[in-house]
């Protein structure tokens, strides 16, 4: 599990806990069931319009993987292409073909399947990069579910102010304690839509561009290090052009394991 994930919004749920409490509310003064159905329900309704119905059904699975442990270990990736690119100078192209059946990575495989059959290596690149292309085109639009969210609420919220600000007029000259609560409940419509907007949908979206742009150096990693192969370069050229991808610590820690 993503600790930083959920230890922040632990830690943004109880700031906020303790920030209500700390200005003398109550939860009655906060939980307004009808301003929750204007702004989330509207904001939810609307965002569903705008994207594929699919994607709507299917946002508790993409939202779950803020949470998870992404496994992209650009330096292991490293060390496994520079291993075959050891073994391409050694046995040929064709040797990797035992190692192809035991990758689990669909990418990698597809690569180095490309390489193997003797493809040019323009096209190799083409593919491969197409490949990536979609990827990023498909975690843009998962993402811009929540982005569409993270623009709607405020706007439900400010909608619910309204309505209740035109509540609270039509009480005006009555009763000055419905003019306050009119006024209260109109507000917290706006609390809810940037509550919805940045502690839900704004961090959601930025974790999620963060781990596309992972997965996206991970692919351009395997690209650059497939072609490198079937270019028959050195092993150690393979791995110093491929730990430009790395962060220095990182790329220190690779030249103090590495055999090439």
């Amino acid at each position: 599990m993503d600790f930083a994930s959920i230890g922040g919004l632990i830690l943004a749920v109880f700031c906020l806990v303790v920030g209500v409490i700390s200005a003398g509310l109550g939860p009655a003064q906060i939980i307004d069931p009808a301003s929750m159905f204007i702004t989330l329900g509207g904001s939810m309704a609307t965002v569903a319009i705008s994207n594929p119905l699919s994607m709507t059904l299917g946002i508790w699975g993409i939202y779950k993987k803020i949470f998870e442990i992404p496994k992209f270990d650009v330096k292991a990736k490293i060390v496994q292409i520079v291993s075959f690119s050891e073994k391409a100078r050694r046995d040929g192209l064709l040797a990797l073909e035992d190692d192809m059946e035991q990758l689990d990575d669909p990418f990698m495989k597809k690569a180095l399947q490309l390489v193997v059959d003797g493809t040019d290596p323009e096209i190799v690149r083409n593919v491969m990069e197409i490949d990536l292309d979609a990827m990023e085109e498909r975690h843009s639009k998962q993402r811009g579910w929540f982005d569409s969210l993270a623009a709607l609420a405020p706007a439900f919220g400010m909608l619910g102010t309204l309505i209740g600000l035109v509540g609270m007029l039509g009480n005006l000259g009555g009763d000055a304690t419905l003019i306050g609560k009119g006024m209260a409940a109109a507000l917290i419509t706006t609390l809810y839509g940037s509550l919805i907007a940045n502690v839900f949908a704004i961090p959601t979206a930025s974790k999620l561009k963060g781990r596309t742009q992972e997965e996206s150096i991970v692919k351009q990693v395997m690209i650059e290090g497939t072609l490198s192969i079937q270019a028959g370069d050195n092993p150690r050229i393979v791995q110093e052009k491929l730990a430009s991808y790395l962060e220095p610590q990182l790329r220190k820690e690779l030249a103090q394991e590495s055999d090439v």
